[in-house]
């Protein structure tokens, strides 16, 4: 079982489960799930090989999708979901699959197709660094500057640095996720429909979501509808979070 962070209490509304992106974990989503959590229980996963969860031996969006739905039927036996980029394709494969389990999808920053730009270095970037030489988040930061030079994709891959084990340890299985990252940035080609309410939601400086991409959207999710958060780009929940709290807001509504 995925480990689970609960915010506020179970009502009449199905939970709202959020479904963390790549090298990412539940607390990343913890300030937006604490305010979302105001009318409607909130349930934020670390997804298998992240934060907290299992490490485990394979890393496909059908595992995702199967962990996904153990949540779900622990916990009232359906919900709507939020999913970001990894998270997104996770969310997307168990509404194709199971649909019974979902309400209404939001799907932020990613589409149902493979995509070309692997995150490997990343990886190796992370597993490059001296763990045990380190004392602080600052040192890991300095090291990690020549491999990552955007000082916000370090500081993202830094809350997953556990500085109090000993050694310290990445709190990512960063080998399989490695090995896997064709997975990853790739897309089953699931067939079949969710014919319930779908948002997608980018940045309207992302390039993950393009024109060409609407017709499989509408193929898989005949409801969706779409919209962009100026000035934001991947991560735009990090990058305008109030203005992505308003626009899941609206659409839960």
């Amino acid at each position: 079982m995925l480990t689970t962070i609960f915010h506020g209490a179970p009502t009449a509304q199905p939970p709202l489960l959020i479904v963390h992106g790549l090298f990412g974990s539940a607390r990343n989503w913890g300030v937006i799930a604490r305010r979302l959590s105001d009318d409607r229980q909130v349930i934020a996963v670390d997804m298998r090989n992240h934060g907290d969860s299992p490490w485990t031996e394979a890393h496909g969006y059908e595992d995702l999708a199967h962990d996904l739905a153990g949540v779900i039927r622990t916990h009232g036996g359906r919900a709507d979901i939020l999913g970001h980029s990894m998270g997104g394709k996770a969310a997307m494969q168990l509404a194709l699959t199971e649909p019974g389990l979902l309400r209404r999808l939001i799907v932020a920053d990613i589409a149902p197709v493979a995509y070309g730009h692997s995150q490997s270095h990343l990886a190796e970037a992370l597993q490059a660094l001296p763990l045990a030489t380190l004392t602080t988040r600052g040192e890991a930061d300095d090291q990690l500057a020549a491999a990552i030079p955007d000082d916000g994709t370090r500081a993202f891959l830094l809350q997953s640095l556990d500085l109090k084990a000993t050694p310290p340890r990445w709190k990512l299985n960063l080998s399989l996720l490695r090995d896997e990252m064709d997975r990853i940035t790739g897309w089953p080609g699931t067939e079949g429909q969710f014919d319930g309410p779908t948002l997608f939601l980018a940045g309207a400086n992302s390039d993950y979501i393009q024109p060409e991409h609407r017709e499989i959207i509408k193929t898989l999710f005949p409801q969706a509808k779409q919209a962009k958060i100026p000035g934001a780009g991947h991560w735009l929940h990090a990058e305008k979070p109030r203005e992505f709290e308003a626009a899941i807001r609206a659409f839960l509504a």
